[in-house]
């Protein structure tokens, strides 16, 4: 498996070796020891979660606070995501950059999002089926959330806001500036 740190440290872009032939394909998904050499540090998995969406459907952009912060490592199964992170995290020189990667079932990549960050993506094929690992586990009283239309970040998220579907949840966070629940 190949590890590639991209643009914001700490976030990682997995890419498995797929073994191809006429009965179809084999790939290891994940191997703990890749992650750990690669963050330089061991995680713990603690939940596996996994969500269906249709075209134009957008989740998040979503954080937990600690002691309920969450390191996940995202791939999508089933389809395209526009998957976007956030960087929330004060003492970091990409405080308030977002990155945006595309995610599909053909490349198998997957992407580790550091603890401090809010994640969220938008289903850019017809369905997709999106998994995560999360190495906390999902406490709602911990749990924040950042506006996905805020004109600070300016995210482009390749599908129409007349197209977005959201829930009403996701409609209602505050914007970057608003955000009192931050990292250190």
């Amino acid at each position: 498996m190949k590890t590639e740190r991209l643009v914001i440290p700490d976030v990682l872009l997995l890419t498995p070796k797929v073994h191809r032939d006429e009965r179809g394909y084999f790939m290891e998904a994940y191997r703990q020891q890749v992650l750990d050499e690669a963050l330089g540090r061991t995680l713990r998995f603690v939940q596996d979660n996994e969500s269906q969406s249709s075209y134009g459907v957008l989740r998040g952009l979503h954080y937990q606070l600690p002691p309920y912060a969450q390191n996940k490592l995202v791939r999508v199964v089933a389809g395209r995501v526009l998957d976007v992170i956030v960087d929330l995290r004060k003492s970091s020189a990409t405080f308030g950059q977002s990155l945006h990667i595309e995610l599909d079932a053909m490349s198998k990549q997957s992407l580790f999002i550091p603890a401090g960050f809010a994640h969220g993506f938008v289903v850019l094929s017809e369905q997709a089926i999106f998994t995560y690992k999360t190495d906390a586990v999902y406490a709602p009283d911990y749990e924040r959330g950042l506006a996905f239309d805020d004109p600070q970040l300016n995210i482009n998220w390749q599908v129409p806001r007349e197209q977005m579907i959201l829930s009403p949840r996701d409609r209602r966070f505050p914007v970057f500036a608003g955000l009192r629940d931050l990292y250190p």
